[in-house]
């Protein structure tokens, strides 16, 4: 049994998989906590999907994916502020149209490459056991700085999650702060992509925290239950795509999204068995 466990993490990449996948999910929990708190999860969503083009780009024109990402995701977000100052529409509509234009145009420049599937799956699947010393330094850093930044602000993401109007009474400027989050989730989104890949960064961006909602009531404990549902899911996801001999990157996301479900569906289970005990206990064989 021991050995089916270890064996996943034999070897050096797998040992940096296992890192690098970790600190990923660590970052991704601690900011997607308030991406769920909040009720972004579409914004989060469109932007993992908006730096598909950025990243692209780069693959063709031969310059760090990482300058590509970070771009796309500026254009995204700007392209999304403009349509809601500019019109009528909420801001979900911008955030719909620019989810939709952005992977489209990414796969289009993608298609330009000669090796069109190859550059694409590991553009949105990612490639955990590809992770080099270089890219576990990177994720260090953003998890280090997601951290740092969520204990700096965190009064201020506090208030403005339940109530951007008190936020602004209090003086405590919740547009900085928002544009302060929407950077957060940037830099988690594109800190990520190369190891679970930009479409199954969002499984681990939401996936724990919503699990995590369901379990504690407090942000803080809500923050930490989340990077332990993350760094598990991580191992449980390694191992099992080690002996199934399934994508990594894809079953590190599957992981978290049953986790959530398994949750619910106990916690569903629960609440009705407290209903039928409390409805016994009401009622005399008289009654």
């Amino acid at each position: 049994m021991l050995a089916w466990l270890t064996d996943p993490f034999a070897l050096a990449l797998q040992q940096r998989a296992l890192l690098g996948a970790s600190l990923a999910a660590i970052a991704l929990a601690v900011v997607g906590t308030w991406v769920v708190i909040r009720g972004m999860t579409f914004l989060g969503d469109a932007l993992v999907h908006g730096v598909v083009p950025g990243i692209a780009l780069a693959l063709l024109l031969g310059f760090d994916p990482l300058i590509g990402a970070i771009t796309a995701a500026a254009v995204m977000l700007g392209g999304i502020e403009l349509v809601h100052r500019q019109t009528a529409f909420s801001e979900d509509t911008g955030i719909g149209l620019l989810f939709v234009g952005m992977l489209g145009l990414g796969v289009i420049l993608l298609s330009r490459s000669a090796g069109f599937a190859g550059d694409l799956t590991a553009v949105l699947f990612g490639n955990a056991l590809g992770v080099t010393a270089g890219d576990l330094v990177l994720l260090t850093g953003v998890a280090v700085v997601a951290v740092v930044a969520t204990i700096l602000g965190y009064r201020h993401f506090l208030v403005l999650a339940f109530n951007e109007q008190k936020a602004r009474l209090l003086g405590l400027h919740p547009a900085v702060a928002h544009a302060a989050l929407l950077g957060l989730i940037t830099m988690v989104i594109v800190g990520s992509f190369r190891t679970v890949g930009t479409l199954l960064v969002f499984g681990l961006l939401v996936g724990p925290p919503a699990t995590a909602a369901l379990l504690v009531r407090r942000v803080p404990a809500m923050m930490l239950t989340a990077a332990v549902i993350g760094v598990l899911s991580v191992v449980v996801g390694l191992v099992v795509s080690y002996h199934a001999d399934t994508s990594g990157s894809a079953t590190m996301a599957v992981v978290p999204v049953a986790l959530f479900f398994l949750v619910l569906l106990g916690r569903s289970v629960t609440e009705a068995g407290r209903g039928r005990r409390s409805v016994g206990a009401g009622h005399t064989p008289f009654s």
